[in-house]
């Protein structure tokens, strides 16, 4: 598939820019409702069309006078602005040229990059009447379309593939380690991210909940290329009441099963709560390696067993996640970030980890030699074969005289032998046992 290059999709609120987004990738990404501006940062995705694939960026809605969070917002469609290859500027069919249209299209014309004015709600040729007011904002390729029912779409995109730059393959991303940011509400996983970034793509505010969609970017750091996914502050799921809030929800379910590994962000200000256990609940059920990222501790005490004391109270009530590593740092001052990356290296690899089949046995043997397993259901359990079927993370399938004899403590031995014999410390296993009609 041959990647063109990245499209900037830009507007004034209200005009369908997340409908047009979402008919485009094929799929619900950005959120869409009846709410006013509800699109705030940029948005990121793959369009596929004619054999060729582009990058679409959803921005939030432009305006000229000083509404809520528009200074915030002008920020964020300017980056878009500058490293896009072609601009779509989206305009209302229905309501007409406005003073937002003429505001935003004096904007495009100062970046000097190919423009497409896309006129959006035409959704009967009756209507194509509509579309003439708005040659007057001085844009020669214009294109009528509706993004609810996909009428000119086609056309669209046609147009885009015709302006956008010969095929910049080589450039995209490709062989990254893709990593998400999940917490609760005003934790600082904004801030974390631009930190780690370093530029000033998610808004970063106090209001909890700034974050609303999932957001994708792609960079390098030593080497290594990354790609790290902003998910939106995760509430238990009792006070999730909203439509708004149950979307973003499950934008972030979508962001942790895309990701390699997931970084837990808590605030170091309120300790363990027990929502957190709910939010970090669906990495536990992908199966996914957690990092435990512990910000704002330069608010905390100073005290010199301060960390382990806090990590104490983090395993003991995370006891699920005694594998995964902590990391204490300052998002907003920018204070041992580096760490992250030493440890999603760890993880990445133990999360990729293979075992050769033949040695894998010789250990299990040795470890039912050295303990056997106890008397449970009637009998007492004895593993003949064990094979690691897949990695991603690794998963083994033990074949035994009869899986209802596994109590799930020695189950836990199992597991614990094969992470010292092979140094998996940094992801979860997956064990699955499985009947075999004879005994060793």
């Amino acid at each position: 598939m041959v990647w063109r290059g990245k499209v900037a999709l830009v507007g004034s609120p209200n005009t369908g820019k997340s409908t047009l987004f979402n008919r485009l990738i094929k799929k619900r990404k950005s959120i869409v409702m009846e709410e006013y501006g509800i699109t705030r940062d940029r948005i990121y995705d793959e369009v596929e069309w004619m054999g060729q694939t582009f990058t679409i960026i959803d921005t939030g809605g432009v305006e000229k006078e000083d509404a809520p969070f528009q200074k915030e917002i002008k920020v964020q469609v300017n980056l878009a602005i500058e490293e896009a290859d072609l601009i779509i500027f989206l305009v209302d069919g229905k309501s007409g040229v406005s003073r937002d249209d003429e505001y935003v299209v004096k904007l495009l014309r100062k970046s000097n990059k190919p423009l497409i004015l896309a006129v959006n709600k035409i959704d009967e040729i009756e209507k194509i009447s509509n579309t003439y007011p708005f040659y007057s904002l001085g844009v020669s390729e214009l294109i009528p379309i509706s993004a609810t029912h996909g009428i000119g779409i086609g056309d669209l995109l046609d147009k885009v593939l015709e302006l956008l730059p010969e095929s910049k393959e080589d450039e995209k991303y490709s062989g990254c380690i893709t990593f998400s940011l999940i917490g609760r509400p005003n934790v600082g996983k904004s801030s974390l991210f631009n930190a780690i970034i370093g530029e000033e793509r998610t808004i970063v505010s106090s209001i909890a909940g700034t974050t609303r969609d999932a957001i994708d970017t792609a960079f390098s750091y030593d080497g290594t290329n990354y790609v790290i996914i902003d998910t939106a502050g995760l509430k238990k799921r009792g006070k999730i009441v909203e439509s708004v809030d149950r979307f973003a929800a499950l934008r972030s379910l979508d962001a942790v099963k895309r990701s390699d590994i997931v970084l837990l962000l808590m605030d170091a200000s309120q300790g363990v709560i027990e929502q957190d256990k709910h939010v970090v609940g669906m990495a536990i059920e992908q199966k996914k390696p957690v990092i435990i990222v512990v910000n704002k501790w330069d608010l905390h005490s100073h005290e010199q067993n301060a960390q382990i004391e806090f990590s104490k109270m983090i395993k003991n009530h995370y006891k699920f996640l005694d594998y995964a590593p902590i990391i204490y740092l300052s998002a907003l001052q920018k204070t041992n970030i580096k760490a992250i990356f030493k440890e999603i290296e760890k993880c990445y690899e133990d999360y990729n980890r293979r075992v050769p089949t033949s040695i894998l046995n010789e250990v299990i043997l040795e470890a039912q030699m050295r303990n056997q397993a106890p008397d449970f259901n009637g009998g007492r359990l004895k593993i003949s074969y064990i094979s690691e079927v897949k990695s991603c993370p690794p998963t083994f399938v033990m074949f035994v005289n009869n899986p209802k004899f596994m109590h799930f403590s020695y189950e836990r031995y199992i597991e614990n032998v094969i992470r010292e014999s092979f140094d998996i410390k940094n992801t979860p296993i997956d064990l699955i046992a499985r009947g075999k009609n004879r005994e060793i």
